[in-house]
């Protein structure tokens, strides 16, 4: 009978536990937190309540909770990284397929890579120095600084700021798209533009709202449609 119950308590701890892995293995819980220790080689990692945290060195599939942060460490390699409510942090030089998040905000640290897409619907974004995204950059609500970054297919945003740092290089243009609803996204304030000295923005520069575009005179531009720059 002791037996037994030492073996309850020991799975109940296990469950309860945040530090949960399985070399090779999916990793699923519906409540509570889930931490992969460095190092591990793991399949995808979900839960509905509760953030997941990855540490340094971790190879791992999809990513994804509903209410919760996800934070990955440095050295990584994951896929598809998903999230509702809570922020994201990318570690340095890791690697991931794509960003989706609905509510938070979003930071990829030095060099890293995402293959895909990033889209935030509410919520800032930062990209450090040399970070690199394959796909399109995109929010609705919420700054973005791109600080020495690269930037394959454009960027896109309703009433956030955007801030292109020195030596930062974005293919496909910038589109700052008009609000099509009442409310919350009808903000009125200006969105504040910035290209710095020595950044490279290939393609257009579409507003479809007024805008403070401010254009350093060291900066490298495509066509602008709708708005007057500033030079700086």
């Amino acid at each position: 009978m002791q037996n037994k119950w030492v073996a309850l308590a020991t799975m109940t701890l296990l469950l309860a536990s945040p530090l949960l892995w399985a070399d090779g293995q999916n990793i699923s819980k519906i409540n509570g937190s889930i931490r992969v220790e460095s190092g591990r080689q793991v399949g995808s990692v979900e839960t509905v309540n509760g953030s997941i945290r990855l540490e340094d060195s971790v190879q791992a599939g999809d990513i994804e909770t509903v209410s919760g942060s996800i934070d990955i460490g440095r050295d990584a390699t994951v896929g598809d990284i998903e999230t509702v409510n809570g922020g994201v942090t990318l570690g340095r030089n890791t690697k991931a397929d794509s960003i989706q998040v609905v509510n938070g905000r979003l930071r990829l640290d030095e060099q890293v890579e995402v293959r895909g897409n990033v889209t935030n619907v509410n919520g800032g974004i930062t990209l450090a120095k040399g970070a690199r995204i394959g796909g399109h950059l995109e929010n609705v609500n919420g700054n973005i600084e791109v600080q020495g970054a690269t930037i394959g297919a454009g960027i896109r945003t309703t009433t956030g700021d955007i801030e292109i740092g020195s030596g930062s290089r974005v293919d496909g243009g910038i589109h700052v798209a008009k609000p099509n609803s009442v409310g919350i996204f009808s903000n009125k304030r200006k969105p504040r533009i910035t290209i710095g000295p020595d950044a490279v923005v290939n393609g257009t520069l579409k507003f479809d709202r007024e805008v403070e575009l401010r254009i350093s005179d060291r900066a490298t531009v495509g066509k602008i449609v709708g708005a007057t720059p500033i030079k700086e």
